[in-house]
């Protein structure tokens, strides 16, 4: 399948762009139950877990000097870097706890550190971090694993890079949003072109094998004309993934966008607008569509994976490593072990004080029970491959398809007849119509989001 296929149709968009989950799991995180006792969740996730495969590994480092008007992360704006250190011991500290629940010298074939501003700590910090990640987890020496942080370039140096590749790291992910000055004034983002250019090229010179750019549209004062001049200048910059998210303006759920004022946001047409020349430019620029938001160039590991079938999707967004469990630490990091996912407690004191306590910080969590297994797989190849093949299903899990997902099946005969997917016996193939719907489409499948009622909790389609 030609996955740079993609119709506008502004029609069927504006008919189903609802709310409703991205699909990072299945279950979505709403339905992660504080109830559910964490020494119960642990016992189950070591004895589902396939202990055969490799880890992957996830540090949350919440910490943010400045804080970004549109920013919905879980952060801790602060100037005095000191509070770092004891952060970065109490982590150490459920590190090792984790270390003997999961480690079971697997391999650790992805890491990724995100926050906050990973690069908020210090080089002597960063080469600390890595030094305790490899005492209590295997981590690869041969630079084979995909080991990714997130950077804002107003806080490292080239120095900083370099420190990044020397402890291991070899992709990188940076924050961007927008280029046009008034725009990042808007949401309290100054960051020059040549900064973010400079990075890259660092990156680039000392064998980074995958950068990618973070971008934002329906921010303040944005334009049709102002996002294209970023996108212009972001195709010269040359990245090999792009992520071009939609901005929720959801000032009740965040403090920060209190400060963004309504009336500059641009108009729902207009953030279309935007949408529709955003995609037409990147495919023009040789990127593929790898669905949700998420670009890469035609060679990149995302897009060969979804050509080949082996592209998943986690906490973490799309991956190329579905074989791997999630260990997480950190404060409100989620890890998917075996069957069990769960978070950890969301406030910095409650999460220090859960770690000097019991060695962790589970708040809630969610013990997947077979039919959910069974959805999240279906949900899994539509959001990353648009096609799914009912036989392997019905083969893989001993059911009968249409029998199973007879509820589903008749809310897609709508879709079918709106011309978002194509349904025969044997299978179900997202139209190029209906892969800017594929959540959509994949809510069709949730056993957990009531039919007839709206879907407040999430963020829109589109």
């Amino acid at each position: 399948m030609d996955n740079n296929l993609i119709k506008w149709d502004l029609e069927l968009i504006k008919r189903y762009d609802l709310s409703g989950p991205r699909y990072t799991s299945y279950p979505t995180a709403v339905q992660f139950d504080p109830e559910l006792s964490p020494a119960d969740l642990v016992a189950t996730g070591q004895t589902s877990a396939d202990k055969s495969s490799p880890l992957s590994l996830y540090v949350h480092i919440p910490f943010c000097e400045h804080v970004c008007y549109y920013c919905a992360c879980n952060k801790v704006i602060t100037r005095n870097r000191k509070k770092a250190q004891p952060y970065l011991d109490t982590v150490y500290r459920e590190m090792a706890q984790l270390s003997e629940w999961y480690s079971d010298n697997r391999p650790v074939t992805q890491l990724h550190w995100g926050g906050g501003t990973p690069t908020f700590i210090s080089h002597e910090q960063m080469i600390e971090l890595m030094a305790e990640m490899r005492k209590n987890f295997n981590l690869l020496d041969d630079d084979s694993g995909d080991y990714s942080i997130e950077i804002d370039p107003r806080e490292a140096s080239l120095e900083t890079i370099k420190v990044l590749r020397d402890i291991g790291f070899n992709r990188i992910s940076l924050g961007l949003q927008d280029i046009d000055p008034k725009v990042q004034e808007a949401v309290n983002r100054v960051q020059s072109v040549e900064q973010t250019a400079a990075i890259l090229e660092e990156a680039r010179r000392l064998g980074f094998r995958s950068l990618n750019l973070d971008l934002i549209y329906g921010l303040p004062y944005q334009t049709l004309e102002g996002f294209n001049s970023t996108l212009d200048k972001v195709i010269e910059m040359n990245p090999d993934r792009l992520s071009v998210f939609n901005y929720a303006h959801l000032p009740d759920r965040f403090r920060p966008q209190r400060h963004i004022q309504e009336e500059t946001l641009p108009s729902p047409e207009t953030k279309l607008a935007i949408l529709e020349s955003t995609i037409n430019k990147l495919l023009e620029a040789g990127y593929v569509y790898i669905g949700m938001d998420h670009f890469a160039k035609p060679d990149d590991e995302l897009a060969v994976a979804q050509r080949t079938g082996n592209l998943h999707r986690n906490f973490q967004g799309y991956t190329t490593h579905a074989e791997c469990d999630l260990v997480a630490m950190g404060v409100s990091a989620i890890s998917q072990i075996g069957s069990v996912y769960y978070q950890n407690e969301h406030e910095m004191q409650v999460y220090s004080d859960a770690v000097t306590a019991n060695s962790h910080a589970i708040k809630r969590g969610v013990s997947l029970t077979q039919d959910d297994i069974i959805r999240r797989f279906v949900i899994t190849q539509l959001i990353c491959h648009f096609e799914l093949d009912k036989a392997k299903v019905a083969k893989k899990y001993d059911i009968d398809f249409d029998e199973y997902f007879a509820d589903a099946l008749k809310e897609l005969e709508a879709f079918a007849e709106d011309g978002l997917i194509k349904l025969d016996t044997g299978s179900i193939e997202v139209t190029p119509a209906g892969r800017l719907l594929i959540r959509r489409i994949c809510m069709a499948f949730d056993a957990y989001i009531p039919k007839e009622q709206s879907t407040q909790r999430f963020s829109r389609i589109i």
